[in-house]
């Protein structure tokens, strides 16, 4: 699998609820499983451009798959030494190492040693020995890069915090290159629109099918991620999926939610799982200085905070 931060579908955090005026050309959409999710792409373009951009998801996705032999990502995993990648392996990687430094280290690539470990699906709770060996291999700090070559010195990556919004940014770059107007990239709730309308995203209520309130955008992207998205529940704990680098555990928080709507879906990808990993008040603080990013938080009380780019009207957001 690819993507271990979130397995994320419409009907769990984000839902584009409608289209706020009229398509200028005729609509093409289609959906395909990849990127381990649910990929749906709507585009006022021809079918042949629709499938190019399907094409171009799964090269990305046969490039930076941890599964998949030949990936960058499995040579990297796999090699005692130096591996030469992409430009986009790369700039993803050096990416992520900008955002652990901001962060003080608490996002970090290199907890695939630990997050591997954890079995959501089949509910399965690593045992406190195994979670204090796999920390020992939990540091971004040896990931070191010479020119396009980069070299893990033992670590291992999960580019999953990351990955698919540097490909859904790469999907939009390609869309207007061929000239596409308008339309709707969504990679498992990694989402972007653009074009010359607003469309409306509703945020959902953690823990509830209601939704929380809801955002008019118009180029941009939104990226949620929460604490209700995966977990395990045992004995009255609830372990979620979003892993704290100093304990291995799920983090201790008061934010079960972070929607982030910025113009880049890489840097939104990021920072919404950071935010989560800061909690409200710095996550807060760090939106507040980050350009071209605005947020909507929800606490563990059920409450709605949000940043001073955005104005709220009844049960709606829009940008100042």
């Amino acid at each position: 699998m690819l993507f271990m931060k979130k397995i994320v579908s419409l009907n769990l955090s984000l839902v584009l609820l409608l289209l706020c005026g009229c398509a200028s050309t005729q609509e093409n959409k289609d959906t395909r499983f990849l990127l381990d999710t649910v990929v749906s792409l709507t585009a006022a373009c021809d079918s042949e451009t629709l499938d190019g951009a399907f094409a171009l998801c799964e090269s990305y996705e046969k490039l930076l798959s941890r599964t998949v032999e030949g990936s960058d990502v499995y040579a990297l995993n796999n090699s005692s030494g130096f591996v030469e990648v992409s430009d986009d392996t790369l700039e993803i990687v050096q990416k992520s190492l900008y955002y652990a430094d901001i962060s003080n280290g608490k996002f970090d690539i290199t907890i695939y040693s630990v997050s591997s470990l954890w079995d959501f699906n089949s509910e399965i709770i690593p045992s406190r020995d195994e979670i204090a060996e796999a920390l020992k291999n939990v540091d971004y700090n040896s990931i070191e890069t010479d020119g396009n070559k980069i070299n893990l010195n033992g670590k291992q990556i999960d580019l999953g915090g990351i990955a698919k919004g540097y490909i859904a940014d790469r999907i939009l770059e390609y869309f207007k290159e061929n000239k596409v107007s308008e339309g709707i990239i969504d990679l498992g709730g990694n989402l972007v629109v653009f074009g010359d309308r607003d469309y409306t995203v509703g945020i959902k209520q953690p823990f509830s099918d209601e939704l929380a309130s809801t955002l008019k955008v118009r180029n941009k992207t939104v990226v949620t991620s929460g604490t209700y998205e995966r977990y395990i529940e045992k004995d009255g704990i609830r372990y979620h999926h979003i892993l704290d680098t100093k304990t291995g555990y799920a983090v201790d928080t008061d934010l079960t939610s972070a929607t982030i709507i910025g113009d880049s879906s890489m840097n939104a990808d990021a920072l919404s799982t950071i935010c989560i990993l800061l909690g409200l008040d710095n996550a807060k603080e760090l939106i507040e200085n980050t350009d071209g990013a605005e947020a909507v938080f929800i606490d563990t009380d059920g409450k709605m905070h949000y940043t001073s780019g955005l104005s709220l009207k009844g049960d709606t957001f829009t940008l100042k």
